[in-house]
């Protein structure tokens, strides 16, 4: 590309809404997040997982995956994990670069914007809280909110409903993980990845557009900047 202006000639359109992914999207709490699991992994016998097993295996949320991993005694193992992560998340969350000004340049376009995790909903919301941008999302769905978590529909139509849109090709979804692509492609809204990929599930849900990092995105926000990178 010659120029700036054919490479706003390649753009999708703006979304209606835009819906994110949380942690490794919007924010770093990564720490936070594999240390608590492996105190609760300990705690029941089980060996901590390293940076690669839990980057693998951290995605689907706890009422999903917890049941798995400790059987029949997961309900005492997740009061182990609430309880060293209620303890530190708020001290060591960090916003990723360049996150805040997509959400803001989004917000000045009009444009609804909510979250869909598979974080603890009441640790979710505490989290935008403490970052002061509440404020940006019409909703904030977490893990058990709704009736079934991501990658199901549920928690989707939940973060659209205050703005009374329904999923549709002009909703995007913007995630790290191969679980968001899942449950984009299952919503039938837009996938759209940020960063590298976490998980093998690509093959089957690939992205429709693909960002290196929220900073590239904010160009196609800004609809003038150079830095943008489109994978279609």
């Amino acid at each position: 590309m010659s120029d700036v202006a054919d490479i706003l000639d390649t753009l999708p359109a703006l979304p209606r809404a835009v819906l994110y992914d949380w942690d490794n999207t919007l924010v770093d709490n990564w720490g936070t997040v594999r240390a608590a699991l492996n105190h609760a992994l300990v705690s029941f016998g089980h060996p901590p997982w390293s940076e690669a097993e839990a980057r693998e295996r951290i995605k689907q949320s706890m009422r999903d995956s917890f049941p798995r991993i400790f059987g029949e005694r997961w309900t005492e193992a997740r009061d182990q994990f609430y309880a060293y992560f209620e303890a530190h998340h708020l001290d060591l969350l960090r916003p990723l670069p360049g996150a805040e000004s997509l959400l803001r340049g989004f917000a000045e376009r009009g444009i609804y914007q909510a979250v869909v995790s598979n974080k603890t909903g009441r640790f979710l919301r505490a989290e935008a809280d403490k970052l002061g941008w509440t404020g940006y999302f019409g909703r904030l769905v977490g893990a058990q909110d709704a009736a079934f978590d991501k990658p199901h529909v549920a928690p989707v139509r939940m973060a659209l409903q205050p703005a009374g849109v329904e999923p549709g090709p002009d909703v995007w979804f913007i995630g790290d993980a191969d679980i968001d692509m899942e449950c984009a492609h299952g919503a039938g809204i837009v996938p759209v990845l940020i960063g590298s990929g976490e998980g093998s599930g690509f093959g089957r849900f690939p992205p429709t557009h693909r960002y290196d990092t929220c900073h590239a995105l904010c160009g196609l926000v800004g609809r003038g900047r150079d830095t943008i990178s489109v994978e279609q």
